[in-house]
């Protein structure tokens, strides 16, 4: 862990950082999709940068601006990164990622390797493996 000059502690981690078309829809999405809580929010002439806590993880989700070479699922024809959430009840998260608009791409499963693992992709493209290991 680092200190900030303001006596900030600041603890190193990776947070990803989806690329979106309609942020302000996406955000309200993995509100009910996941449960995400709003830990930072700008807005500026219609786009959104937002960082989202699930569980005490975190993600950010922002409207692309291909002009920074960021560009949503939806522009390239596919995501290039799976996220992966990992709960207690892949299940019950699953179900709830469905009831907000995401599709299934397979269902919550006990894998061979030991995950109880199903995977959605969400309105904007991006891939989620839901899931939690076992035993």
């Amino acid at each position: 862990m680092g200190e900030t000059s303001k006596n900030v502690v600041v603890r190193t981690n990776i947070s990803p950082m989806l690329s979106v078309r309609r942020g302000t829809e996406a955000v309200e999405f993995y509100k009910a999709a996941f449960g995400a809580e709003e830990l930072f929010k700008i807005e500026d002439n219609g786009a959104v940068v937002a960082q989202l806590g699930v569980e005490g993880s975190d993600f950010w989700v922002a409207d692309e601006s291909p002009e920074h070479f960021n560009f949503s699922p939806e522009t390239l024809g596919g995501a290039t990164v799976r996220i992966v959430l990992v709960v207690e009840d892949p299940h019950k998260m699953f179900e709830r990622a469905l009831q907000a608009g995401a599709k299934t791409v397979w269902p919550v499963e006990d894998q061979p390797y030991g995950w109880r693992l199903g995977r959605v992709v969400d309105p904007y493209g991006h891939h989620w493996e839901i899931g939690k290991p076992l035993g």
